[in-house]
């Protein structure tokens, strides 16, 4: 008899499962009343995590599920009022990140075009996650394009380009997309991260044309408004 428990998820993804199992139960349990399809599917996740067993990949024969549909792709864009090599520069030096990526614990740069990543859980628990990414692609003062490297906790891409658009500065065009390692957990908890995720992206590209105008974050109050 086939053994159920087989280990068919990897170390990265157990502990974001852990996490945002966690991270779900927790923010469903606080809400009246009570969602128990949500608690339902985190709950799944942490025993994905947990036991490091994922039924859905074991239903399809992978260890992980390429569905683009479970995919989180985030664009936006924003007009700032500097010099398009000094936003660029200003992007492409990517410890400058995590001054107006608030979600940024850290980035460091390493050899090769890679670097380091850590970043918050979103809902405030205090848990951080690390991944390692590679730049792809780069055209000075055009665009710049990374994407996560294999078995990374995280795995994700983006691209951000860079557009002259005369006396109002420049337009600064932003794409990212993210999947997490949910496998087939629930559509329920990914509306719930989707949502997180959009805001909190949406929120860092306002932090950044803040930044580079003004050397400061916006308010709580101008970030709402």
């Amino acid at each position: 008899m086939e053994n159920k428990s087989t280990v068919n998820v990897c170390n990265a993804e157990r502990v974001v499962s852990v996490l945002l199992g966690s991270y779900f139960i927790y923010r469903s349990l606080r809400q009246t009343p009570k969602n128990v399809g949500t608690i339902a599917s985190a709950g799944l996740l942490l025993y994905r995590g947990v036991t490091g067993h994922c039924p859905a990949y074991e239903a399809v024969g992978k260890k992980k599920l390429a569905d683009p549909t479970h995919n989180i792709t985030i664009g936006t864009s924003v007009i700032v009022n500097k010099p398009i090599d000094t936003v660029y520069a200003f992007w492409r030096r990517l410890e400058n990140l995590p001054l107006f990526m608030t979600h940024l614990k850290s980035v460091k740069q390493k050899e090769g075009g890679k670097s380091d990543w850590e970043a918050y859980i979103p809902g405030g628990l205090g848990t951080s996650i690390h991944w390692e990414a590679k730049i792809t692609s780069e055209k000075p003062g055009e665009e710049i394009s990374w994407k996560s490297l294999e078995d990374s906790t995280i795995d994700n891409q983006g691209k951000v380009m860079f557009e002259d658009i005369g006396n109002l500065g420049t337009q600064v065009n932003v794409v990212i997309s993210y999947e997490p390692p949910l496998g087939m957990a629930g559509e329920k908890v990914m509306a719930l991260f989707n949502r997180t995720f959009e805001k909190m992206i949406r929120k860092d590209i306002f932090n950044f044309k803040q930044y580079i105008e003004t050397g400061k974050l916006p308010s709580d109050q101008e970030r709402d408004s």
